[in-house]
């Protein structure tokens, strides 16, 4: 089994890549691959609304981004969304491209479980959190949860390490990731294990 992580983060190696490898070390501990694809700083193409996919069954758009993680999806049993906050809210070319995957490629996305992660300094981490989920929950997918609202501090680069509480956040959801994909493959997995309970706060 395998879960692709797309990190929404136009840096390749920041926050939110710390976030979504700390998901990706709990899956792997439980034994399902994983792969984190990063959107990269290209501009997006974002929907126009044409519909012509529905002809094609593809995008009509054919940049390789989009073609790229596409391709990913199909072999994919999981999805897990990661993006910074900006403004309350995803980074838009994150938006841009789901936008046209989520309405384009409904087929390879449907009941595959799925979850979410935001990034932020200290405000709109729900918002954000709340927004990317909803890809989900039109498309049949099972959202998946974890501890607590999964969101992870930090605004410079590497400082989303320093957050102790959201770090295990991250850790919990992929444990809970991989007993979904367990169950549902298999049937019948015990609940995972939890980590005793860290609470941090943010008033410097």
């Amino acid at each position: 089994m395998k879960v692709l992580l797309i990190n929404g983060s136009p840096r390749g190696e920041g926050n939110t890549f710390i976030a979504l490898s700390e998901v990706a070390k709990a899956l792997e501990t439980n034994g399902i691959e994983t792969e984190i694809v990063s959107i990269g700083t290209k501009a997006v193409q974002g929907c126009i609304a044409c519909n012509r996919c529905m002809e094609l069954g593809r995008c009509v758009f054919r940049d390789e981004l989009y073609d790229k993680v596409r391709e990913k999806l199909e072999r994919a049993d999981g999805i897990v969304i990661g993006s910074p906050v900006y403004y309350a809210g995803p980074n838009g070319s994150l938006c841009a491209l789901l936008d046209r995957l989520f309405y384009s490629a409904s087929s390879l996305l449907q009941y595959k479980p799925a979850a979410s992660v935001a990034v932020c300094r200290r405000g709109g981490a729900s918002a954000t959190f709340d927004r990317l989920n909803k890809y989900f929950t039109i498309s049949n997918m099972p959202v998946v949860s974890s501890q607590y609202w999964n969101s992870v501090h930090g605004r410079l680069c590497g400082e989303a390490w320093q957050d102790a509480e959201g770090l295990q956040t991250m850790r919990t959801l992929g444990n809970n990731m991989a007993w979904v994909l367990k169950s549902l493959k298999n049937g019948g997995q015990s609940i995972p294990m939890r980590e005793q309970g860290i609470m941090t706060s943010f008033i410097r």
